[in-house]
């Protein structure tokens, strides 16, 4: 079976200090690609492979869009988003699907309560179950579902890997990245996830986010328009509160998560952060990636400490302040 890095080819990326104490270290990968697509640092292994997660999403929407499926703007956003579930983010996937005439039930994504709380709590007090449809990877199920009909593709089996869909997906996932994976397994939502280096990751994702609107080729214009739909609508990526959210409307920056430690996030100048924490703790991946980024001169210092507060950094003591989680890179 395969793995992801060893820890013996691991770097601190960040440590969580309680009343200057350091309690808790956290190690991983990480690579910065400069504009220009070179490498100009890296921490760990950054070529052994990883699976994206979430991470994975842009190149997931970018395929749907380039089978025939418009979208722009906020459905460009919710079909890359890992979402809260908010009433918002729902009307967004319930939208793609009304395109079709498809009902929510036809999603494949397991059945889950919103993780923002207020709208869990609503669901709740209402007497409702979890829905596939307030599942956080919902509105990338909904576009590969606008995929198959505009192409028609069996809808029943999409997520299966040797469907034309997730050959679609898995073509431009190494077209982009510029290699072929190491594994292909099923990640939480029940989609196919394809495992390549971090340096591979980065090289894709700062393709889809420095893409131009006037590019000769589809994949890239379709690429510019998925990045400004992000840009624009930090909202739907994520929610309220949310580091994905909170980087890109602060600091401008086309930013995505993956589960199990894994954070992307590509600057104005294309400047491209990946990374991989090893305990697979998301808690620090966006700071470290923002830091990251000011260290390769493509952020401003002081943008991303008055960032800092709203990423849920702070570690408690009887209810006050005691300490921070802090990137060490």
């Amino acid at each position: 079976m395969g793995e992801t890095f060893a820890a013996s080819a691991a770097a601190q990326l960040a440590v969580a200090e309680r009343g200057g104490f350091v309690e808790s270290r956290h190690v991983g990968s990480a690579v910065v690609l400069g504009p220009d697509g070179e490498v100009v640092r890296d921490l760990g292994d950054t070529s052994a492979p990883v699976l994206p997660r979430s991470s994975m999403k842009p190149f997931q929407a970018l395929a749907v869009m380039t089978s025939g499926v418009t979208l722009r703007g906020e459905d460009a956003a919710i079909a890359t988003a890992s979402h809260s579930g908010t009433p918002q983010h729902v009307a967004l996937v319930r939208g793609l699907l009304a395109r079709v005439a498809l009902p929510a039930s036809a999603l494949r994504c397991p059945a889950e309560f919103p993780t923002d709380r207020a709208s869990r709590d609503e669901l709740v007090r209402g007497g409702l179950r979890p829905e596939p449809v307030t599942m956080n990877c919902s509105g990338k199920h909904a576009a590969m579902l606008l995929a198959c009909h505009a192409n028609g593709w069996p809808i029943e089996d999409y997520l299966d890997l040797d469907h034309p869909l997730q050959k679609r997906i898995l073509d431009v996932f190494e077209r982009l990245t510029g290699e072929r994976p190491a594994a292909s397994v099923i990640d939480g939502c029940g989609a196919p996830v394809h495992a390549v280096g971090l340096t591979a990751l980065a090289r894709g994702v700062q393709k889809i986010a420095s893409s131009s609107t006037s590019s000769p080729f589809a994949l890239f214009r379709e690429g510019a328009a998925l990045t400004e739909g992000v840009r624009a609508n930090g909202w739907a990526i994520a929610g309220p509160g949310r580091p994905d959210t909170v980087a890109i409307d602060r600091l401008g920056v086309f930013s995505k998560f993956g589960a199990e430690g894994v954070q992307v996030m590509t600057a104005a100048d294309g400047t491209t952060v990946a990374l991989k924490m090893l305990d697979g703790s998301p808690r620090a991946s966006a700071i470290v990636a923002a830091r990251l980024l000011v260290g390769a001169g493509a952020l401003e210092t002081s943008a991303v400490d008055s960032l800092e507060p709203e990423l849920g950094l702070d570690v408690l003591g009887g209810g006050r302040v005691v300490g921070r989680i802090r990137a060490t890179v």
